[in-house]
C-alpha cells in the first residue's frame, strides 16, 4: 500500500522539480540576453524643437533625431547625418551641403530652397518630401526611395557629379536623358 502512495507523490515531485528546472533555466535566459543596448544611449534627440538658424556644420550626427523640428536656415554643412531621423521636419532654405544622410529617414520634411550641393542621400528614405527651389547640383540619391513625382522635378535640374561617391546626380536618381 506503501509503495502505490509513494508513486503518485513521486510524479508530483519529480513534474515540481522539472517546471521548477525550467523556470530557472528561462530566468537565466533572460537574464543572459538583457545587455544593454549601447547605440541608444547616445542618441541625441531634438524632436519638436525649435532650431532655426542654429549652426551644427561639421558635426557627428549620426543617428540623431529631428523629428518635427523647425530647422529653417539651419546650417548642416559636411555634417554625419547617417541614419538620422527628419521626419516631419522643416528645413526651409537650409544648408545641406556635403553633408552625409546615408540611410536617414527624410520623410515629409519641406526642403524648399535648401542647399543640397553634394550631399549624399545614398540608401534614404524621402516619401512625401519637397526639394522646390533646392539646389541639388552633385547630389547623390542611389537607391533612396523618393516619390515618383519629385524624382520628375528634381531630373530636370539635375547635374553635376559627388565629389565623395563619384556618381552623378542624374545616373543616381535614374533620370531618362
Amino acid at each position: 500500500m506503501q509503495s502505490a502512495m509513494q508513486s503518485p507523490i513521486k510524479k508530483i515531485l519529480v513534474g515540481l522539480l522539472g517546471l521548477i528546472l525550467i523556470l530557472l533555466l528561462a530566468g537565466i535566459f533572460v537574464l543572459l540576453d538583457a545587455r544593454p543596448v549601447l547605440a541608444q544611449t547616445k542618441t541625441i534627440n531634438y524632436t519638436n524643437t525649435d532650431l532655426r538658424d542654429r549652426d551644427f556644420s561639421h558635426q557627428d550626427l549620426v543617428g540623431a533625431v529631428f523629428a518635427a523640428a523647425e530647422m529653417r536656415r539651419a546650417n548642416f554643412e559636411g555634417s554625419n547625418l547617417e541614419n538620422a531621423m527628419f521626419t516631419k521636419g522643416v528645413l526651409l532654405e537650409a544648408n545641406l551641403s556635403k553633408a552625409n544622410l546615408a540611410g536617414a529617414l527624410v520623410d515629409q520634411v519641406t526642403l524648399d530652397g535648401a542647399n543640397l550641393t553634394d550631399t549624399i542621400f545614398t540608401d534614404a528614405i524621402m516619401i512625401r518630401t519637397r526639394f522646390f527651389d533646392a539646389d541639388i547640383t552633385g547630389a547623390d540619391f542611389s537607391d533612396a526611395i523618393i516619390d515618383r513625382y519629385q524624382v520628375s522635378l528634381l531630373c530636370e535640374r539635375a547635374e553635376g557629379v559627388n565629389s565623395v561617391t563619384g556618381v552623378s546626380t542624374k545616373d543616381s536618381l535614374d533620370c531618362r536623358s
